[in-house]
């Protein structure tokens, strides 16, 4: 690593806190909270720093006890903190998650407003730095956050076409942080041509008005965003898959559920750990195993290592885990 600094992956976003009380408890009557720090970006960067990748994740923290212990949880992934800004004054965003059995489903109270990373500007980025990646990964989130925020989702796209830097991004829409209207004019030059892109059914219908069956979606978000390759989620469905010369296609594995937040960014991680290989089809399958692994676990942030998915790729359930 020291005659190669360079990072195999560098994401830039937002780092928060999650306060979940235990399955079968209620918000309003919680006694005490789980704390997980989470975060999109940094969920995906964690994951890859796990299995080996060299990592660097590039957001905003307070100097303070929470700061740190988001910083502590990176650290112990393995991932490079030379890209944390700190901040004396300033606060942690978070969410408290309720979880609930059918009939009721999970739920998600944000708290975020006037964040750390919502009142980044461009000028406190090191471009240089950023950009020193064999891959950016961004997500929709970040643009989200604030005007600010914004243009520094803008601006790191447009330096990474002039260095040639490939980009992986990720719709990841969050409604509670803006209209789909506002987030289809942000993101479609945002994903125009990149690299690797990550978008669920979902998203591709409600915010680009795409219509058909799987593979009718598949088709139409390839041609709306021109991106080299193209990863679409359907959920318990499984995704499919664009390489740059076929469709293919990686059913779900089965799990578990314990926690639900996190798997779409395990499975981002895990076409990333193929992409970066060159082998998208291998991504694929790491993507699915290790969603199911994030779906068996507490916390958004994904605890693996390299040879459990070696074992899991070679059959083992991971429902005998």
């Amino acid at each position: 690593m020291a005659n190669n600094p360079r990072c195999d992956v560098t994401s830039l976003g937002e780092m928060m806190l999650r306060l979940s009380v235990p399955s079968g408890k209620r918000l309003e009557a919680a006694a005490q909270f789980d704390v997980y720090p989470a975060g999109a970006e940094s969920n995906v960067i964690s994951l890859l720093a796990r299995l080996g990748r060299r990592a660097r994740w590039v957001g905003a923290l307070p100097e303070n006890p929470l700061g740190r212990l988001a910083a502590s949880r990176l650290r112990e992934s393995g991932v490079a903190l030379d890209g944390i800004i700190w901040r004396k004054t300033g606060r942690m965003g978070t969410y408290y998650v309720e979880f609930g059995a059918p009939p009721r489903g999970i739920r998600v109270v944000y708290d975020r407003a006037g964040s750390c990373a919502s009142q980044l500007q461009p000028g406190d980025i090191d471009w240089d730095a950023l950009l020193d990646t064999r891959l950016l990964h961004l997500t929709g989130i970040t643009p989200a956050l604030s005007p600010s925020c914004r243009e520094i989702a803008v601006e790191a796209m447009r330096r990474a076409r002039l260095r040639n830097v490939p980009v992986s991004f990720d719709v990841n829409y969050r409604q509670n942080l803006w209209a789909e209207s506002e987030a289809a004019e942000t993101l479609s030059p945002l994903i125009r041509g990149v690299d690797l892109l990550f978008c669920s059914a979902t998203d591709a219908v409600r915010l680009f008005h795409l219509t058909g069956d799987m593979q009718a979606v598949a088709q139409s978000m390839l041609e709306y965003s021109q991106a080299r390759s193209l990863v679409i989620t359907f959920g318990e469905q499984g995704i499919l898959f664009w390489d740059g010369q076929s469709w293919r296609r990686e059913p779900a594995r089965p799990t578990e559920v314990i926690d639900r937040l996190g798997a779409g960014d395990a499975l981002a991680a895990g076409l990333i750990h193929g992409w970066l290989d060159g082998d998208l089809a291998a991504g694929g399958r790491y993507g699915v195993i290790l969603a199911a692994l994030a779906l068996s676990q507490f916390g958004d942030m994904v605890v693996t290592t390299q040879a459990e998915l070696e074992s899991l790729l070679g059959g083992q359930s991971i429902l005998a885990r």
